[in-house]
């Protein structure tokens, strides 16, 4: 078979449409390789963004999972404290009655030391008055028959003296104020200092002034010399 121009024309124009479809094809083949390439990419970013959204979630779940067990742990503390404060309350409840007793238990003693003092306060005048006239006497040439307590008033109020008693000194009139203490301190010899002195204004005779007790604080003796007022105790003769 003889090929001829005709022909030959034919065919070369069928092959080139051919290769026109071909290029197209291939066109487009690229065009698709390049969608799916970047699909690929983003289905490769979608699932790093799922992992870290995993991780996100994981982590998440771990913080719960610890404030919950801090949560458990707070609520555990809580109850042990209320427990401590209900025990600390009952302990304070317990003092408070304790304290109660106690407070009821010293103004019992109070009462009690109250009317001992009392008792001893009468006994050392009974003392006092056995003992001072003699020393009196012997010391200061003093003569007087007896002591006895008396009350006075001045500008309406009363005031009661432990031992007194007029006598006289060397021919001279003499009145002797006593106080009866039976511990005596310088606070002692200063309040009765102040009574003497208020007591100088309504008695015109010569004042001796004196203190008798027990026991003598030395503070107390240095008040006395000031206020001449003499102490006596009870183991002086």
């Amino acid at each position: 078979m003889t090929l001829t121009p005709e022909l030959y024309d034919v065919i070369v124009k069928i092959i080139e449409d051919k290769v026109k479809e071909i290029k197209v094809t291939r066109e487009e083949f690229d065009k698709l390789r390049l969608t799916v390439d970047k699909l690929s990419e983003n289905i490769l970013k979608l699932n790093s963004s799922i992992l870290a959204l995993s991780e996100a979630q994981r982590r998440t779940e771990e913080r719960l999972n610890e404030l919950a067990e801090a949560q458990r742990r707070t609520e555990e503390r809580l109850d042990r404290l209320s427990e401590t404060v209900n025990k600390l309350a009952e302990a304070q409840r317990r003092t408070e009655e304790q304290i109660n007793r106690l407070s009821k238990a010293v103004r019992n003693l109070s009462v009690s030391v109250a009317r001992l003092s009392d008792t001893v306060g009468f006994g050392l005048e009974d003392i006092a008055r056995v003992v001072v006239p003699g020393w009196l006497y012997r010391h200061e040439s003093i003569d007087i028959d007896s002591l006895d307590r008396k009350f006075f008033k001045i500008d309406a109020e009363e005031i009661e003296i432990n031992l007194y008693g007029a006598g006289n000194k060397n021919g001279k009139r003499i009145v002797v104020i006593g106080e009866c203490k039976s511990r005596i301190y310088r606070s002692d010899v200063e309040k009765f200092g102040s009574v003497v002195d208020r007591l100088r204004e309504i008695i015109s005779d010569e004042i001796y002034a004196l203190m008798f007790g027990y026991w003598i604080h030395p503070s107390a003796e240095e008040e006395a010399k000031k206020r001449k007022i003499t102490l006596i105790a009870s183991y002086m003769r």
